[in-house]
Protein backbone atom coordinates (compact mmCIF):
# COMPACT_ATOMS: atom_id res chain seq x y z
CA UNK A 1 0.00 0.00 0.00
CA UNK A 2 1.32 3.42 -0.94
CA UNK A 3 0.50 6.14 1.60
CA UNK A 4 0.11 9.81 0.74
CA UNK A 5 -0.63 12.72 3.08
CA UNK A 6 -2.29 15.82 1.66
CA UNK A 7 -3.90 19.00 2.89
CA UNK A 8 -7.45 19.74 1.73
CA UNK A 9 -6.12 22.17 -0.87
CA UNK A 10 -3.77 19.53 -2.29
CA UNK A 11 -6.55 17.01 -2.87
CA UNK A 12 -7.82 16.65 -6.42
CA UNK A 13 -11.57 16.72 -6.95
CA UNK A 14 -11.47 13.01 -7.80
CA UNK A 15 -9.55 12.22 -4.58
CA UNK A 16 -12.00 14.24 -2.49
CA UNK A 17 -14.99 12.55 -4.14
CA UNK A 18 -13.47 9.09 -3.56
CA UNK A 19 -12.71 9.88 0.10
CA UNK A 20 -16.24 11.14 0.78
CA UNK A 21 -17.78 8.22 -1.09
CA UNK A 22 -15.77 5.63 0.88
CA UNK A 23 -16.43 7.34 4.22
CA UNK A 24 -20.15 7.31 3.45
CA UNK A 25 -20.01 3.68 2.33
CA UNK A 26 -18.42 2.58 5.61
CA UNK A 27 -19.63 4.97 8.29
CA UNK A 28 -23.17 5.61 7.03
CA UNK A 29 -24.20 2.53 5.02
CA UNK A 30 -22.12 -0.33 6.50
CA UNK A 31 -22.47 0.84 10.10
CA UNK A 32 -26.10 1.83 9.51
CA UNK A 33 -25.52 5.20 11.14
CA UNK A 34 -27.19 8.35 9.89
CA UNK A 35 -24.89 11.26 10.72
CA UNK A 36 -23.34 14.34 9.11
CA UNK A 37 -19.99 13.12 7.75
CA UNK A 38 -19.25 16.38 5.95
CA UNK A 39 -18.71 18.37 9.14
CA UNK A 40 -16.61 21.37 8.13
CA UNK A 41 -13.38 19.89 9.54
CA UNK A 42 -11.96 18.51 6.28
CA UNK A 43 -10.67 21.90 5.15
CA UNK A 44 -8.37 22.20 8.18
CA UNK A 45 -7.30 18.56 8.22
CA UNK A 46 -4.61 16.35 6.77
CA UNK A 47 -5.88 13.48 4.67
CA UNK A 48 -3.92 10.24 4.90
CA UNK A 49 -4.68 8.00 1.94
CA UNK A 50 -3.61 4.41 1.40
CA UNK A 51 -3.68 3.43 -2.25
CA UNK A 52 -3.24 0.11 -4.00
CA UNK A 53 -3.50 -0.23 -7.77
CA UNK A 54 -4.81 3.37 -7.99
CA UNK A 55 -7.67 2.49 -5.62
CA UNK A 56 -8.28 4.11 -2.22
CA UNK A 57 -8.26 1.22 0.25
CA UNK A 58 -7.44 2.94 3.56
CA UNK A 59 -7.89 6.44 4.90
CA UNK A 60 -7.71 8.60 8.02
CA UNK A 61 -8.14 12.27 8.80
CA UNK A 62 -5.81 14.24 11.09
CA UNK A 63 -7.23 17.34 12.73
CA UNK A 64 -4.92 20.01 14.06
CA UNK A 65 -4.99 20.99 17.73
CA UNK A 66 -7.86 23.30 18.65
CA UNK A 67 -10.17 22.32 15.78
CA UNK A 68 -11.96 19.38 17.46
CA UNK A 69 -10.18 18.82 20.77
CA UNK A 70 -7.49 20.95 22.41
CA UNK A 71 -5.10 18.22 21.27
CA UNK A 72 -4.55 17.01 17.72
CA UNK A 73 -6.96 14.28 16.69
CA UNK A 74 -7.21 11.40 14.25
CA UNK A 75 -10.55 10.20 12.97
CA UNK A 76 -12.47 8.65 10.09
CA UNK A 77 -10.00 5.74 10.18
CA UNK A 78 -11.14 3.14 7.68
CA UNK A 79 -10.11 0.24 5.49
CA UNK A 80 -12.21 -0.83 2.50
CA UNK A 81 -14.15 -3.97 3.46
CA UNK A 82 -12.45 -6.50 1.18
CA UNK A 83 -8.97 -5.29 2.32
CA UNK A 84 -9.48 -5.78 6.05
CA UNK A 85 -7.40 -8.18 8.17
CA UNK A 86 -4.33 -7.51 6.00
CA UNK A 87 -2.67 -5.03 8.37
CA UNK A 88 -3.74 -1.95 6.42
CA UNK A 89 -5.52 -0.46 9.45
CA UNK A 90 -2.27 -0.50 11.43
CA UNK A 91 -0.35 0.98 8.51
CA UNK A 92 -2.77 3.84 7.89
CA UNK A 93 -3.03 4.63 11.60
CA UNK A 94 0.77 4.65 12.07
CA UNK A 95 1.02 6.98 9.08
CA UNK A 96 -1.62 9.26 10.64
CA UNK A 97 0.29 9.40 13.94
CA UNK A 98 3.47 10.24 12.05
CA UNK A 99 1.65 12.96 10.08
CA UNK A 100 0.39 14.54 13.30
CA UNK A 101 3.86 14.46 14.84
CA UNK A 102 5.54 15.85 11.72
CA UNK A 103 3.00 18.36 10.39
CA UNK A 104 1.44 19.53 13.67
CA UNK A 105 4.64 19.18 15.73
CA UNK A 106 2.96 17.37 18.62
CA UNK A 107 2.85 13.85 20.01
CA UNK A 108 -0.29 14.49 22.07
CA UNK A 109 -3.30 13.06 20.26
CA UNK A 110 -6.87 12.57 21.46
CA UNK A 111 -9.40 10.40 19.68
CA UNK A 112 -13.04 9.44 20.04
CA UNK A 113 -12.83 5.66 19.65
CA UNK A 114 -15.58 3.20 18.92
CA UNK A 115 -15.59 0.79 21.86
CA UNK A 116 -14.94 -2.30 19.76
CA UNK A 117 -11.66 -0.75 18.57
CA UNK A 118 -10.15 0.08 21.98
CA UNK A 119 -7.65 -2.81 21.83
CA UNK A 120 -6.56 -1.70 18.34
CA UNK A 121 -5.86 1.84 19.57
CA UNK A 122 -4.17 0.59 22.76
CA UNK A 123 -1.76 -1.22 20.46
CA UNK A 124 -0.74 2.21 19.15
CA UNK A 125 -0.08 3.66 22.60
CA UNK A 126 -3.50 5.15 23.38
CA UNK A 127 -5.14 4.96 26.80
CA UNK A 128 -8.81 5.35 27.60
CA UNK A 129 -9.98 8.35 29.63
CA UNK A 130 -13.36 9.14 31.07
CA UNK A 131 -16.55 7.20 30.64
CA UNK A 132 -18.19 5.61 27.64
CA UNK A 133 -20.64 7.75 25.68
CA UNK A 134 -22.85 7.50 22.64
CA UNK A 135 -21.75 9.34 19.53
CA UNK A 136 -24.21 9.12 16.66
CA UNK A 137 -25.81 6.15 18.44
CA UNK A 138 -22.54 4.16 18.60
CA UNK A 139 -20.70 3.50 21.92
CA UNK A 140 -17.42 5.47 22.09
CA UNK A 141 -14.75 6.39 24.60
CA UNK A 142 -12.11 9.12 24.59
CA UNK A 143 -8.49 7.96 24.29
CA UNK A 144 -5.21 9.87 24.46
CA UNK A 145 -1.62 9.33 23.44
CA UNK A 146 1.17 11.57 24.68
Amino acid sequence: MEITVKTFEELTLDELYTILQLRSEIFVVEQDCVYQDIDGKDQESLHVMGMEDDKLIAYSRCIKPGEYFDEASIGRVLVRENYRNLGYGNQIFRAAIQAVETKFNTAKIKISAQIYLVIFYEGHGFKTIGKRYLEDGIPHIAMVRA
